[in-house]
């Protein structure tokens, strides 16, 4: 196995940014990826993120298994992220019953799209979940972004996007959709909402 691939040290620009606004490329990469909608506190979310980390814990134990995938090499699981969405846009935002969710896990190199039909029917046997009936594999590049470490409560999250896009406007750029990103650093059933650590990112332009 080659040397053990860490998203914290390999891909520090991608998941550790500063707490402060930065404009960054951010390439094509793979992904396990699942959608849904409704409050992020519901039963159907927890549904959502169990089928998710089901799939990518085969994945990162399958150096155990009889068919150890082709150049498998050893890393540790990379976040969750979410992009987000509202179902009904004349809806605030603030109500919570209105979102809508891609969740998705980033993948190793090694993975491919028949290595993940095959974990898919592995889980499905030993972890029934509904949401594993609309679990994809897919790769997406995100391109030029503007991004920050949000540090403290989810819902202190839309002062930290104010200075996002002040920062672009400061610097020449422009948001392009209200849809963005959410990278989560913290465990919210062990981390103190003061301390939670996300990374907020969206889609810019170089302003014309």
């Amino acid at each position: 196995m080659n040397r053990k691939v860490d998203f914290k040290k390999d891909f520090k620009q991608l998941y550790l940014p500063k707490s402060s606004p930065e404009i960054i490329q951010v390439p094509n990469m793979n992904f396990i990826m699942v959608e849904g909608s409704g409050d992020p506190n519901g039963e159907e979310f927890s549904r959502a993120v169990e089928a998710l980390y089901s799939l990518c814990y085969a994945v990162r134990m399958s150096y155990k298994s009889k068919d150890v995938p082709e150049g498998y090499y050893e890393y540790t699981v990379f976040p969750m992220e979410g992009v987000w969405d509202l179902v009904d846009r004349t809806k605030p935002s603030t109500d919570k019953s209105n979102y809508k969710y891609t969740l998705m896990i980033r993948q190793p190199d090694f993975l491919t799209e028949q290595g993940f039909q095959r974990f898919l029917e592995q889980v499905k046997g030993k972890k029934p979940n509904p949401f594993l009936e609309t679990v994809r594999f897919e790769s997406m590049e995100e391109g030029l972004c503007c991004q920050m470490l949000h540090i403290g409560s989810y819902d202190g999250e839309p002062a930290s996007f104010a200075r996002m896009e002040a920062f672009c406007a400061e610097n020449g750029y422009s948001r392009t959709s209200k849809l963005h990103r959410e990278i989560y650093l913290s465990d919210p059933r062990k981390t103190k909402p003061e301390k939670l650590k996300t990374v907020l990112r969206f889609h810019a332009e170089k302003s014309r």
